[in-house]
Formats: structure tokens, C-alpha cells, sequence
């Protein structure tokens, strides 16, 4: 039903709640995480947040089904606040989406934007095809940042796969951990805020 698009065109059809988001996204203080239907939300909104113009639409899933599993991402390395120093990592996360199928409205945006998660094969081969990659994004995209990495977008769930009994399948270096590594992107965020807030 696309219920990211519907939240994000209450936004961009009111003029104040538009300049509103528009003077938060433009503040250097400020950042935005969009998971699962924020990631629709944010991706309609591109126009207002620095940096986003390339980012792509997300699409009925090429299956044309409800996709709801665990799925392995690769952090790639990018701008992100919310992953700093987790470039390379190779993580299970919980997918839960019918709409999540990364597509660009112009070839020429692909090239330009900021990737920060793709799906991967249990072997760790980039741009695999269904399941390991859920929805049918195009090279695998599962999440992208602005330019300043400010403004973060994805598909999966990493708040929902921070414990290691909310996984299916963890590796066994996870058992003698509280936390999964997902836990470091929240981490990343506080950093940040103390760094950047007044």
C-alpha cells in the first residue's frame, strides 16, 4: 500500500509541515534514520534532504510476495553516522517487507548514489539473486545515506535483530555477546549526538 509514500505525502502537500521537515533536514545539527516504511518515507522526501537527490524509489517486491526472514547485509564504506567503522562487516538482519525493491527513476542516479548496506550470499558474493537478496533490488541495495551521511535509508531491521535470541541463525562468535554488532549503529548515533549537539 506504500504506507511510506502516504506519510511522506502528508508532508510534502501541507506547506508547514513541508518547511518544517525541509529546516530540520537543512540543520547541521540534525539527522534522519528511515528503516522499513521510514525508508519509503525518507526516499519520497529526498527532495528536501541535502544530498539525497539520487535515491531511488522502493517497489513491490520482485516476487510479488511478503518477504519476512533473516537476510545477510555487507556494510559498505560511506558517509553514514550511523556506520562509522562497521565498513566490510558481513551481518544477519531481519527483513520484514512487501515494498523494499530499490529502483532508480534514472540510470544516472545508481552511479551517483551513496550505497551504505547490499544483500549478500551466506558466501559473501555481492549482487546475489532471490532469496539472499529478498526484494530484487537493483545490485543488491538495501540501504543508502546522503551525501554527508547525515540522513540514512533502509530496508531491513537492525533494531530488531540487536539481541542474539532475536536471530534465527547468529554466528557462534555472537553467543558470547549481550549484543550483536547492529548494537555499534546506535552507538554511532549517540557518538555523534555528542560530538554535533549544543
Amino acid at each position: 500500500m506504500g504506507a511510506g509514500g502516504g506519510w511522506a505525502k502528508s508532508i510534502l502537500f501541507n506547506p508547514r509541515a513541508r518547511d518544517e521537515f525541509s529546516a530540520f533536514f537543512g540543520r547541521a545539527d540534525t539527522f534522519a534514520l528511515g528503516v522499513c516504511n521510514g525508508c519509503q518515507m525518507l526516499s519520497h522526501l529526498r527532495e528536501l534532504i541535502p544530498g539525497a537527490q539520487h535515491w531511488p524509489a522502493f517497489l513491490h517486491n520482485a516476487s510479488g510476495r511478503f518477504e519476512a526472514r533473516l537476510a545477510m547485509l555487507e556494510v559498505e564504506e560511506s558517509p553514514s553516522i550511523f556506520l562509522q567503522g562497521m565498513a566490510g562487516s558481513r551481518l544477519p538482519v531481519a527483513t520484514s517487507h512487501g515494498e523494499g525493491r530499490a529502483t532508480f527513476r534514472d540510470p544516472a542516479d545508481a552511479a551517483q548514489a551513496r550505497v551504505a548496506l547490499r544483500y549478500v550470499a551466506p558466501d559473501g558474493a555481492a549482487s546475489p539473486g532471490y532469496p539472499f537478496n529478498p526484494n530484487g533490488s537493483t545490485d543488491a541495495i538495501a540501504g543508502l545515506t546522503s551525501l554527508d551521511g547525515r540522513a540514512t535509508l533502509m530496508m531491513p531491521h537492525p533494531e530488531r535483530s540487536i539481541f542474539p535470541w532475536q536471530n534465527a541463525w547468529y554466528p557462534h562468535v555472537y553467543r558470547k555477546h549481550e549484543v550483536t554488532p547492529w548494537m555499534e549503529a546506535f552507538a554511532n548515533a549517540r557518538e555523534w549526538i555528542k560530538e554535533n549537539v549544543q
